[in-house]
């Protein structure tokens, strides 16, 4: 049989810090929703791949921020308490729907219950409670590869200091050997978005001129980063699909007034999402692979409205039962009101998998057919989607995952290969100059930068500066513990300041005060704890208030253990041509 290519299916796992941030409807609850019904299950997928003697070949980042949540001791009591509550609201809702003689709402309740049972045993017996544990033995028998993240998901473009974006990269780094046992050979770009070296101009201040910033690849080289993935109109142009507005509908009215001034850059046939190219490179530094995005894979999953996620027979996401908040409810129609949703049948649901996921394979196969036979090359599909998709979103994502990495193995025409092990095999032969841009709507920074959420900016930029100044001054006083401490905490909250998260909770309405307010938080307790370091520092005294306070932001958001305030001193290498 001929091969035509190789497939490569990426996840981009991530959530901001909401541990002691709250915990529903916006909190820690969102941790527990993903890791119920993505992470474990996605744990189910790779290793019932594996017992069958077959390797899963996903790559798949974990960002920073969320393994240090999962890794928590707090997380992990927090967890067995949330399955149980869901398992008992499961029971209650079970003989309620009995005693209203609604059988299958009772079956449906039922399924609820045992998954929730299930996923306890599975997180306490089979994982030993230790889900990054679980991902990083996967990845040392060769079955994925963990890529890593910015640290908190900060949207790099737009971070006004060339040290902040240092400080993400290299704390993803540190962070990474630490939790997997070696040096990340990938990154997710956080939002997939790239700037390129040139002379920036602050995007909310005014009144400072444009000065020479580095490209976000040079951040990649010097850190022995060997690759990173952005959408493919950065690589061929054309018109940008973002992978957002159809999960926000508030997004989508956004989107309407901003799409008038939207100008797509025009399309090149020179290159192609299905080769792997260099960015980067000279004076010295190694270049950076750029894998990006298969535009038609993606909208199959990525598309609310047309996608397999849309399928009448799948579950619904938006409509829950309350107190419980469990879904008992099938797509039916993707314009349908909540109010006529009809009622989830597991049996139909799982018959349309097989179906999906062979529609799936084909789209593949005719993506590398159409390249074979233009080119003479064997290409790549480069499928990169939100892990959190799968399951949480999307119900039956994981076991629609599992039909396709298995009979895309038996298949014999296009091999899975992991995002490192591509690389390895076949190095690009052409550098390229990228854009700008995201894999936001408009291929742009519009989510993370408009008129919702420009105040955010102004906050941060300050922090940065104050955060540069500090390291400057007091980062190399070894001799005062209590200050080095006090410094590496305000280095937290500017990182948790940082997380593009806040902006798009703010430009989606999804948890748009939980958003607002997080920001508030961090830019405050940041702007407490630099006048406390610069009190310090200057040989004054703490007070016993001020020392409380440390201590209190220090138990709430112990994170990055080996977080370094030089760090966000000064850059280790000035800008190529700078």
């Amino acid at each position: 049989m001929k091969k035509l290519g190789f497939f490569s299916l990426v996840l981009h796992a991530h959530l901001p810090y909401v541990l002691s941030h709250g915990t529903w409807p916006h909190g820690t609850d969102w941790l527990n929703e993903a890791a119920a019904e993505t992470y474990i299950p996605l744990l189910n997928v790779f290793n019932r791949l594996k017992d069958e003697g077959l390797k899963a070949k996903v790559t798949i980042d974990i960002s920073p921020v969320l393994a240090e949540m999962l890794a928590h001791q707090d997380f992990k009591a927090i967890f067995k308490d949330y399955l149980e509550q869901k398992k008992d609201a499961a029971e209650k809702d079970v003989e309620e729907f009995t005693r209203l003689g609604e059988g299958h709402m009772a079956a449906v309740a039922r399924m609820w219950a045992d998954m929730f049972g299930t996923r306890r045993m599975e997180f306490t017996e089979i994982y030993g409670s230790d889900i990054i544990g679980a991902f990083r033995r996967l990845q040392d028998d060769g079955s994925i590869e963990i890529a890593t993240c910015g640290a908190t998901h900060g949207y790099f473009p737009l971070l006004s200091e060339d040290t902040s974006v240092q400080a993400q990269v290299k704390q993803a780094v540190s962070s990474y050997r630490r939790h997997f046992g070696r040096h990340p050979r990938g990154i997710w770009l956080p939002e997939c978005a790239y700037r390129p070296s040139y002379l920036w101009k602050n995007p909310v201040e005014d009144e400072r001129e444009p000065y020479l910033r580095k490209g976000v690849e040079e951040f990649l080289s010097e850190n022995n980063i060997e690759y990173f993935f952005v959408d493919s109109h950065l690589v061929k142009g054309g018109k940008a699909t973002g992978v957002y507005l159809d999960r926000f509908e508030d997004l989508k009215k956004l989107w309407v007034n901003f799409e008038k001034q939207y100008v797509a850059l025009p399309e090149t046939s020179e290159r192609t999402p299905h080769r792997v190219y260099w960015v980067g490179g000279g004076e010295g530094t190694m270049p950076v692979a750029v894998f990006s995005r298969d535009t038609r894979t993606g909208l199959q999953v990525w598309s609310g409205e047309w996608g397999y996620p849309g399928d009448e027979n799948y579950l619904e996401f938006h409509k829950k039962r309350f107190p419980g908040g469990l879904r008992y409810w099938r797509v039916t129609n993707s314009k349908a009101d909540l109010a006529d949703k009809k009622p989830y049948n597991p049996a139909d649901a799982a018959a349309r998998i097989p179906e999906n996921a062979g529609h799936f394979i084909d789209v593949v196969k005719e993506n590398l057919s159409e390249h074979l036979e233009k080119t003479g090359e064997e290409g790549i599909v480069v499928s990169p989607y939100d892990a959190e998709l799968y399951g949480h979103w999307w119900f039956e994502g994981p076991e629609w995952l599992y039909h396709v990495i298995k009979h895309m193995h038996l298949s014999g025409e296009v091999e899975p290969v992991t995002a490192g092990e591509y690389l390895s095999l076949k190095k690009p032969m052409e550098v390229v100059s990228l854009p700008e841009g995201s894999w936001g709507e408009g291929g742009y920074h519009w989510i993370w930068l408009n008129d919702m959420n420009k105040w955010t900016w102004r906050h941060i930029y300050e922090s940065e500066r104050e955060m540069q100044e500090l390291s400057r001054r007091y980062a190399l006083r070894v001799d005062d513990p209590e200050l080095a401490d006090i410094l590496k905490q305000a280095a937290r909250e500017l990182l948790l300041l940082e997380a593009s998260d806040w902006q798009f909770l703010i430009s989606t309405r999804a948890a748009a005060d939980y958003g607002e307010a997080r920001v508030v938080r961090h830019f405050e307790d940041f702007k407490r704890l630099a006048l406390i370091a610069r009190e310090k520092g200057e040989g004054g005294a703490i007070s016993e208030g001020d020392r409380n306070f440390v201590k209190y932001v220090m138990e709430r958001d112990n994170i990055f253990p080996d977080i370094d305030p030089l760090w966000f001193g000064d850059v280790e290498h000035r800008p190529a041509g700078g």
